[in-house]
């Protein structure tokens, strides 16, 4: 298992190191990984004058998956648009073909109360959330800020999406139905949006190929409003990009804290990048608070697709369960009782479990 690890910045290296134990752990028991390090997003351009350096991508087209901290920080915010640490990302994305970003909302058992709902309504909550990655307004062209004929400044973006991005994607959509339970919800803006009426046309089209998936359909703002009024109702959520961004950060709370969800995007093959949702958070970069548990999460996810290791993305899972039974949080899932510990503290407890 060739592994492309590439910490970024801010809390990134911190929460990565905790995932690099538990490689060493499977390591030390025979498991065949090697490790090579390189620098993404901020860290890429304090190094080499670029957020996504040639070696990086060099090495992350070699390896067989990558594992990515987080990139961003404010002190790059005042760069040029291709030299921000987030250019370093979408250019990873779409450098490797990485098309359909995967990112499960599950609520464990011992966090119900961490969540920002009731109880009741998170109880045994388990989504997956289907972005499609390398497309729709975040890629496309013409973009940028004119001067109109009257003097007037304007700043524009392009949304797109060509037939072949939709089925693509819908197809991976459907196939993960099929595992789970018969359902997909597509999720547009067909009511007012071109090329959400486009979206929604092809997803129809490609739903007669599983007929025994329920697919319906949504329009974003209210499926932001029914992820917070009754979000078990979703089984599996497809959607574009930009649409797909909002949501699974807003699904994030419904399990207790984005420091939970881990997220896989994979290309035709199942190559992937694995990350946690979440960002940097320069604000509590260096302080050993952070939660690695996303971060250890998205391993399983990078066993279970890309590696086909069903077995050990279990075993990664059910440590991850042990150590929250052993009531250990972060201090963003903590509650009043609770054994609170750092970033490491955490790292180390899961590779005790992982034992």
């Amino acid at each position: 298992m060739k592994i492309a690890v590439l910490p970024g910045d801010g809390i990134g290296p911190e929460i990565v190191a905790q995932a690099a134990k538990v490689l060493e752990a499977l390591r030390s028991d025979g498991l065949k990984i090697e490790l090579e390090y390189a620098h993404l997003g901020g860290a890429g351009y304090d190094a080499a004058g670029d957020p996504f350096p040639a070696a990086t991508e060099k090495l992350a087209l070699a390896a067989d998956a990558v594992l990515l901290g987080a990139v961003g920080g404010y002190q790059y915010d005042t760069l040029p648009r291709p030299m921000r640490p987030e250019q370093g990302l979408l250019r990873i994305r779409n450098g490797l073909g990485l098309f359909a970003n995967l990112r499960p909302a599950m609520v464990y058992p011992e966090l119900v109360n961490a969540s920002s709902l009731k109880p009741e309504l998170v109880s045994g909550l388990d989504i997956m959330i289907l972005r499609e990655l390398t497309g729709d307004i975040y890629f496309g062209q013409p973009r940028g800020i004119r001067t109109l004929p009257n003097g007037e400044r304007q700043g524009f973006d392009t949304m797109l999406y060509s037939e072949s991005e939709i089925r693509r994607v819908a197809h991976v959509g459907f196939r993960i139905a099929m595992k789970r339970n018969k359902k997909l919800c597509s999720v547009d803006k067909a009511n007012v949006l071109d090329t959400s009426m486009f979206w929604r046309e092809i997803v129809t089209e490609v739903a007669k190929e599983y007929p025994t998936v329920a697919l319906s359909h949504m329009y974003v703002d209210n499926a932001a409003m029914q992820l917070v009024r009754a979000p078990k109702q979703f089984d599996v959520i497809l959607t574009g990009n930009i649409f797909g961004d909002i949501l699974s950060d807003e699904a994030s709370m419904l399990t207790g804290s984005i420091g939970m969800l881990p997220s896989a995007s994979l290309d035709a093959n199942n190559k992937g990048l694995y990350e946690p949702c979440h960002g940097s958070a320069p604000d509590i970069a260096g302080k050993d608070i952070a939660n690695p548990l996303a971060t250890i999460l998205s391993l399983a996810m990078m066993m279970r697709y890309t590696f086909a290791r069903e077995d050990i993305a279990q075993r990664i899972e059910t440590a991850v369960r042990k150590t929250l039974q052993r009531g250990l949080r972060t201090a963003d899932i903590a509650e009043a009782g609770m054994q609170k510990i750092g970033t490491a503290a955490m790292g180390d407890a899961v590779v005790k479990a992982l034992s």
